[in-house]
């Protein structure tokens, strides 16, 4: 029997849990496009705050076997002015196929196409989760990464 995998709403009760996630020190290095401090509590409430309050973002909460797992989202990318993806799975929780399966269920509730997502070009296990839910390589690109302090090579996605 499988693991369940399913999505709701964020709940400010999930905001501590997302915090914690942000804190491990390997999953910040993997992501690298991280917020300067992630140990800024303040920071973090600021900014969830924005983006709760933002009727242009989804935002939905992972739950596996009913615990928060993390979350996925999507927006309109500031620099660029497209819609992309972001999602971040706690620590613990990887190497189940969470993050495949709610992107894919996200996918479903976004209808919006082309969208984009960005990557490291390092973090081989959220380029497998994007390929899988359908994105391709559409280019590639340089960002500052604030979890390792300098500028990095990203892959640009594109799911149509």
């Amino acid at each position: 029997m499988s693991s369940q995998v399913e999505l709701r709403n964020v709940f400010e009760s999930d905001l501590p849990i997302f915090f914690a996630h942000q804190l491990d020190p390997e999953a910040n290095q993997m992501a690298a496009f991280t917020a300067k401090d992630p140990s800024d509590n303040a920071y973090f409430r600021q900014h969830w705050s924005r983006i709760l309050s933002d009727e242009t973002v989804t935002n939905r909460t992972v739950l596996y076997d009913g615990k928060v797992a993390g979350y996925v989202a999507s927006y309109t990318d500031q620099e660029f002015g497209k819609p992309e993806v972001t999602y971040w799975i706690g620590k613990e929780y990887w190497g189940k196929g969470i993050a495949t399966r709610a992107l894919s269920r996200f996918l479903e509730i976004v209808k919006v196409r082309p969208i984009y997502a960005r990557v490291a070009k390092d973090n081989l296990g959220s380029i497998r989760v994007l390929l899988k839910c359908g994105f391709v390589l559409a280019g590639d690109g340089k960002g500052f990464a604030n979890a390792r302090g300098e500028e990095i090579e990203e892959h640009v996605m594109k799911l149509e």
